[in-house]
This record gives C-alpha cells, structure tokens and sequence, in this order.
C-alpha cells in the first residue's frame, strides 16, 4: 500500500467507514501501532460510547479431555487409554457449579473433546442439569456440535435445537482457529471445515441462540488468511446479526504440540485494533488477558476491547500449555479502574449483573 493510500484508508478507518480486506490488510502492515490503537479505540467509542468495560464471573469446565481430534496445536486431549483422559461424572459437575454460584458465578462455558463414548442424550441430560442450577449454558463449540451431528446422523439444525430445549443458552465461538481451509488442514483436518464452522453459526443464530466468535493466530496463518477469517465472521453478521462478541488470541505454543514462537504484545495489540476496526457490525471485542497476561490484557482496553472477558474461576485448555494467568473479581476490577474506565459485570449475553444478585440465566 503506497503511502498515499494508507492515508486515504486511515481516514476512512477514523470516519468510521467499512474498509475492504485489501484495506484492512494495508492498515495492518502499514499503519504505526499507536494510529492503529486510535483508530481502534475510536471504532469502541462509537459502538460503546461509555467508558465501561464488562467481565463476566464464571467457570470453564471441561468435560472429557478424551479427542479424537488430534489437533497439532492442542495440549490439552488425550487419547481414551491415556492415564490421565476423563469424563466428568454428576458429583464433580455438581460440586463445580455449586462453587461456582457460591463465588457470584452466573454461568458455565462448557466445553470438551471429541468423545465418541458420549452421545446426545448424555450431552442434553448435563446442560438441564446445570440449567436446573440456575446456571446459564454457554456451551459447545461448533466442533463438538458438527461430531454430534456426524455421530447422531442428524442434521446440525437438529443437534442445535435438542440442546437448545435441554436448556442450552448460547454458543462459544471455539474452534474457529483460522477460517481458512488451507490453515485447518495443516494444524485440524480432523475437525469441523471452515463452512461447518460458519453453519453452526448460522442455524444457531436462526434458532435464536447467540454466539460469540473467536480467532487463534500466530501459528502457520498469513496475514492474509487472518484478514480472510475477519471477512468471513463479519459476512455472517451482516446476514445473521448473532455474534455478541469476537476474541481473538495468540496461539501459545506448548510441550508436544505446533511448534513456534509464541506472538507478542505488539503483535497481538496490532491484531486486536484490526478486529475492532474492520468488524464494524460486532458490538464487542474482548481482551485476552488469559494469554497474554494482565497488563497486555489492561492495554488492550486503549486497543479497541470493551469487554475483559471472565475471571476464569477455572481454566484448562490453554494452561495445559503452559500459560498460566488467574485473576479474582477483586482484580479484574481493579485492573479496569486502574485503567481508567468504570467496571460493570454482565452475563453471556452482555446484560448487566446487578451487584448483589445473580443474573437470570
């Protein structure tokens, strides 16, 4: 991009017009990273024009480590003789919700592996069980719901929409990794492609579930293919209006899996303003203080993020890796205040919590 056009494309980015990927991808490589934090921060204002940042209080649990996935990048599956694979029973799964309200919780993101052991009916029987708790589900990354629907013979639709009468309440974006096929045949051939990702989404969204999305970069992905990904979640809003939230996260590189040099600060601050300016139809961005640490995540709150995500009362995935980052509700507060912005804890679907009450699931 000549230094003409990068001008030109700066000013469109700070009037808050919708740039094309051959755009945002000169913005990227072109643009220093104080004018891309700007023009970032600038995109936040206009979508969140208070000077608040939401968290959430809740708790990862994962149910079965057991995959049959294999997916280069991951840690944390194991293969079902393993010593250490499982599959969480009721007394583990009540003791962690239990906590989890005990510490002002209003939710469970629930995820797990790939398990061929569990069929649908054990799916729906753990989500009205964690509903009956007073517990929102939000649960099941696309992945997961294109092996049931593999597994069960059913039309995806048909998976979302059992889970959805069980008491699911919205969908995480996981899985996404890069949406580009080129990418998810190097590092997961074995999961759902980039259209069944996207048609998850899709029937999700049309069944009145609202999901977030997500982006794992860093790895074998050109910049390219991450603006490409940008461009896919942003077509599928424009169509659907069902995403709440995107967040975008650095591959962490662990023992037995890809290998690379995890990104750094800048580079994952260079990412998350392109994420906020180029998805103009995403209400939030959300800051991964999980992997890149607190202060990178306290940054990333002048970077275009709005949202600090959970306090993460658990988390296993990417400590399996090696990246271990944990904050109390006390803590996140303060890191937002010390950051100059007014706290606010919400719910999945980014409604207030009331201080003192539990939201309604």
């Amino acid at each position: 991009m000549t230094s003409s056009s990068l001008k030109e494309t700066i000013e469109k980015a700070s009037q808050g017009d919708r740039l094309n990927p051959d755009q945002a991808l000169g913005l990227y490589e072109g643009a220093d990273l104080l004018t891309l934090g700007r023009l970032a921060q600038n995109a936040r204002f206009r979508h969140n024009p208070q000077p608040v940042v939401t968290y959430a209080v809740d708790r990862n649990i994962n149910y079965t480590n057991i995959c049959v996935s294999g997916c280069a990048f991951c840690a944390f599956y194991k293969e079902k003789e393993a010593p250490e694979a499982y599959v969480m029973d009721r007394n583990t799964l009540n003791a962690k919700c239990d906590e989890t309200v005990s510490l002002g919780g209003t939710q469970i993101l629930y995820q797990g592996g790939l398990n061929p052991d569990l069929d649908i009916s054990w799916h729906e029987q753990q989500v009205a069980y964690m509903k009956s708790k007073g517990l929102h589900v939000h649960g099941y990354s696309p992945p997961e719901i294109v092996f049931m629907a593999q597994k069960e013979g059913l039309p995806i639709h048909d998976v979302i929409e059992r889970l959805k009468e069980a008491g699911l309440g919205s969908i995480p974006g996981g899985g996404a990794e890069i949406l580009v096929d080129r990418v998810r045949q190097k590092i997961s051939p074995n999961k759902a492609s980039t259209s069944q990702w996207l048609e998850v989404m899709r029937s999700a969204h049309h069944l009145g579930l609202k999901t977030t999305a997500t982006m794992m970069f860093g790895h074998v992905e050109t910049l390219e293919e991450r603006i490409l990904h940008l461009s896919a979640i942003r077509e599928l809003q424009d169509e659907t209006g069902g995403f709440t939230a995107f967040i975008p996260w650095p591959y962490q590189p662990g023992k037995n899996t890809l290998s690379g040099q995890a990104a750094g600060g800048t580079t994952y601050l260079r990412t998350l303003a392109i994420s906020r300016i180029f998805l103009d139809n995403v209400p939030h961005i959300q800051a991964s203080w999980v992997t890149q640490g607190h202060h990178i995540g306290q940054i990333a709150l002048h970077f275009g993020a709005d949202d600090m995500g959970s306090t993460m009362i658990e988390e296993n995935v990417v400590a399996s890796a090696g990246v271990r980052n944990a904050m109390t509700q006390k803590q996140i507060i303060r890191l937002i205040e010390t950051a100059g912005f007014e706290a606010a804890q919400r719910n999945t679907l980014y409604q207030p919590v009331e201080k003192g009450r539990k939201a309604t699931p």
